[in-house]
């Protein structure tokens, strides 16, 4: 049991009701206000940190961004109460194409266009947007409750920060692990840029499977096709080297139709001779595995699409898009008499631009890259030996499977906004890499590349750049490494392993966390990805201005499982706003009733054996939620607390203490003080995840200055198993007495005679508590027992004459009794049908089988009823 050294106070009366928009805004502000979400680099506190997954400046709060707001706010908090120094470092991302994108539909509204206005006045106008408009998530993030340090804002085109980028650009370049080379990227036609896997988003596109005959006679080969206008710039066809189909043609060459140009047959053993006919088309200039095979055999790039996706190769196609051209060439090449099938449509996953929903191009093109081997390795040892763990740990083989199989990364974007390269280049092919303190060369025919940098470059030094990396700063002597990074297992290959790779090669071989806490996407309630297309998409503080922002956080928590999809309907929503009424209504009970935390608890054997119990429970709970923070079991420990709060606090303890507290003396003081610490341990463990209802009452219930900064409560390995038997056995007859009764059709407050023979158990002491639960009047000189209950040891007998119709209830049962049996007969004649179980559906013959098992069910209930009724 806790000790507790409250002063006295006088106990503010609270409202009757809790209205979350009254309260969430001025308590928010006065934590922030008071400064307790910030953090001090000169504290002897341990440190305790968590970079938030910054959102994109163009972004607004989805229910994603909640739900991974609210975990980890809820582990910063509860660190903070642990005595923690905790740093929740908050941030925005400068989102390049994204951000871009947006002020040029703005300009468009204008009549203008970047190029109208030039690189320098773009920019400048895409940071007068940032400065106007950008940012609204931060307004947001407060709503929702974020406990960030919102003094250490930072933004990834802020000056600390590219001045981080700047840096760690000149030292892998000057160990040559940034070069820059020809290769096939994601190329958006309408952005005009290259764009990361990430950015890449696929779906399932309505196309056609053409397939082509090259070459003539025994000399063809013939090559299935989706997309028909590359095979302009094919220059081989691949078979596999044990093919024996084609083993006559590998080393000749074949024309390649439409353009008179011979091409050689190849063997690769990349092509899978089973699928199709066994023989690819290759066009290394616009396909990423032709390009491999291309330089296997060293065979041209042959580019025939320029960056807007037009033919460019000489003839008849040329200037036509590259869909128009598509039919173009089929049509031509069926009237050569080439075309062996079609297939229309073909459904096949197809790549499109996140941003513009454009379909992407794989191009050839001069690019900047990270070569990735050394630093993917480094990434992958750091988990391998321990340094790093992922949890839950099963997610640890798909980040093997990336970090051991990386490409190199494509780093430059054809962008004007975000973080140019720091590159020069001179009149006789000089190239020079420029570092934040170092002087750009000048002089005439001297220029900067004009790319700027991938964002997931910049914002995979989040972890240290935040703290003023590059320089040795007393906050990233304090705060790095962080301590977990939590976020969702679709970034694990994309921002995580960056921070990985860049963490380790910055900072000594040090990772920039000790643990990747992983957690799934949100769903709707039937666990369909949310999305505006789908009509199921949910804006968060809609339900925060209907429900309150603990009920969301609340139902996003109790979902929370590790590495899995969280699925949320507005009924959870709505369930949790009830459980914070609760709390308030149970609270507000409590302190009408005189609940207290002050002085010291009494000694065990001067306490009721309820409040024993509720106290050795109380430790109990205390250590599971513990265990289960250390565990990130978010969903597991809001169940805990939930139940715990709801079932065994209000609706047993502080119903078994209504009888206490009528009857008065030093029983009902000391469950008053019992009823305080109880309340006062259960909001302090509460408050993470339902921050503002807990702090209303924790502040009204104790008198303290905030449960933000209260300690967080520790086991004290209180437990008293005969306690928790006794009142278990209580729990067990006044359940199944209230489950009679309801089957009986009584009315949950009407009163009913009954003698309670209780000898040989310890209930004795609770009669009084249990008649009052019950609606139980005593046994006067004419009682008769018309239903005996026995349970656990104990007898309760009940005279129901007076309280229900026995007659009228009978037919009503029997009625229900004979419905019952009616359809369990049909059920069980349809399932014994041969010819009816060989034709229907199982999901039809699932629905007979549970129809049956719900008809044997309310026969036994239903019956059990009837021989409960009073005979006459």
């Amino acid at each position: 049991m806790t000790e507790n050294t409250q002063q006295k106070h006088s106990v503010p009366e609270l409202p009757t009701q809790y209205t979350p928009a009254e309260v969430e805004g001025p308590l928010y502000e006065r934590w922030v206000e008071r400064g307790y979400f910030e953090a001090d680099e000169k504290s002897e506190k341990p440190p305790y940190t968590i970079v938030i997954p910054p959102p994109n400046v163009t972004g607004s709060l989805h229910l994603g961004h909640a739900f991974e707001h609210t975990l980890i706010d809820a582990l910063t908090r509860r660190k903070r109460m642990q005595g923690y120094e905790t740093l929740w470092q908050p941030g925005m991302d400068h989102a390049g194409i994204a951000t871009q994108n947006v002020v040029e539909r703005e300009l468009a509204k204008e009549g203008v266009s970047r190029h109208d206005l030039g690189r320098e006045a773009f920019v400048e106008r895409v940071w007068q947007w940032k400065r106007e408009s950008g940012g609204q998530i931060s307004g947001q993030m407060r709503r929702l409750g974020d406990g960030v340090a919102w003094s250490r804002e930072r933004f990834t085109m802020d000056e600390g920060l590219s001045r981080a980028v700047q840096t760690i650009f000149k030292r892998l370049y000057d160990d040559e692990l940034i070069y820059r080379a020809e290769r096939i990227i994601n190329w958006c036609p309408r952005c005009l840029t290259a764009i990361s896997d990430i950015e890449v988003e696929y779906q399932d596109d309505d196309g056609e499977l053409v397939s082509i005959r090259y070459g003539e006679g025994d000399a063809s080969i013939v090559v299935a096709t989706t997309r028909a206008e590359t095979m302009l710039g094919d220059t081989a066809v691949a078979v596999h080297p044990e093919d024996e189909r084609y083993a006559h043609l590998v080393g000749t060459e074949i024309e390649l139709p439409l353009t008179g140009r011979r091409i050689p047959v190849v063997a690769d053993e990349h092509v899978d001779p089973e699928f199709g006919t066994g023989a690819v088309k290759v066009t290394p200039a616009h396909d990423p595995n032709d390009f491999e095979i291309g330089r296997r055999h060293d065979l041209a790039s042959l580019a025939v699409l320029d960056e807007r996706g037009v033919i460019t190769a000489h003839g008849p196609f040329q200037g036509l898009d590259r869909f128009e051209a598509r039919s173009a060439i089929v049509g031509a090449l069926r009237a050569e008499g080439r075309i062996v099938a079609e297939k229309r449509p073909y459904t096949h996953s197809v790549g499109h631009c996140s941003r513009c929903k454009t379909t992407i191009e794989p191009r050839l093109s001069m690019q900047w890259w990270v070569k990735v081997g050394p630093l993917a390795k480094a990434a992958g040892d750091a988990v391998r030996d321990g340094k790093v763990a992922i949890h839950p740990k099963e997610m640890e083989s798909r980040y093997f499977g990336w970090v051991d199989n990386l490409h190199d990364w494509c780093i430059s974007r054809q962008l004007w906004w975000g973080h140019r390269i720091p590159v020069w280049y001179g009149p006789n092919g000089e190239v020079v890499c420029v570092g934040p303190d170092d002087e750009a060369p000048t002089g005439e025919g001297w220029h900067q590349d004009t790319d700027v940098l991938d964002t997931w470059f910049s914002s995979g030094l989040w972890p240290f750049s935040t703290l003023g990396w590059p320089e040795q700063t007393p906050s990233v002597e304090k705060f790095y490494p962080n301590s977990v990074l939590v976020t969702g297992y679709d970034i694990l290959f994309f921002w995580v392993a960056r921070m990985m790779m860049f963490g380790l090669y910055a900072m000594d071989g040090t990772p920039p966390f000790h643990t990747i806490a992983l957690h799934g996407m949100v769903r709707d309630q039937f666990g369909k990805k949310m999305s505006k297309s789908f009509g199921n998409a949910v804006n968060p503080l809609d339900w925060m201005d209907t429900y309150g922002s603990d009920a969301v956080r609340f139902t996003l928590a109790r979902g929370a499982n590790p590495g899995v999809d969280v699925p949320i309907g507005e009924d959870w929503v709505q369930g949790s706003r009830n459980f914070a009424n609760k709390i308030w209504n149970a609270t507000r009970f409590a302190l009408m009733n005189g609940a207290t935390v002050e002085g010291e608890l009494p000694p065990a054997e001067a306490l009721s054996a309820t409040d024993r119990w509720i106290l050795s429970r109380l430790n109990s709970v205390v250590a599971e939620v513990d265990a289960y923070y250390d565990d990130y079991q978010f969903a597991k420990l809001s169940d805990t607390l939930f139940h715990f709060a709801w079932d065994e606090v209000f609706d047993w303890y502080v119903e078994l203490s209504k009888t206490t507290f009528a009857a008065g003396g030093p029983a009902a003081d000391a469950s008053r003080r019992v009823l305080g610490e109880v309340l006062d341990v259960t909001l302090r463990l509460l408050h993470p995840v339902v921050p503002f209802v807990t702090e209303s009452l924790w502040t009204a219930l104790t008198g303290g200055e905030s449960v933000v900064i209260a300690d967080w409560p520790k086991d004290s390995t209180f437990r008293d198993a005969a306690a928790e038997r006794e009142i278990e056995t209580l729990q067990q007859v006044v359940t199944e007495v209230r489950r009679f009764r309801s089957d009986q059709g009584l009315q949950p407050g009407q009163k009913v005679p009954a003698r309670l023979d209780l000898a040989g158990t310890a209930l004795a002491p609770h009669e009084t508590a249990m008649r009052s639960l019950l609606r139980l009047t005593p046994a006067g000189e004419d009682f008769t027992a018309t239903a005996s209950l026995p349970v656990a040891g104990a007898t309760v007998a009940l005279d129901l004459s007076g309280a229900i119709d026995v007659e009228a209830e009978r037919k009503r049962l029997t009625k229900d009794l004979l419905a019952a049996e009616k359809e369990k007969k049909q059920a069980t004649a349809k399932l014994g049908n041969d010819a009816f179980l060989a034709k229907a559906p199982e999901p039809v013959v699932e629905k007979i089988r549970g129809r049956l098992a719900t008809a044997e069910s309310d026969i036994e209930r239903i019956s059990s009823q009837l021989a409960a009724l009073p005979t006459a």
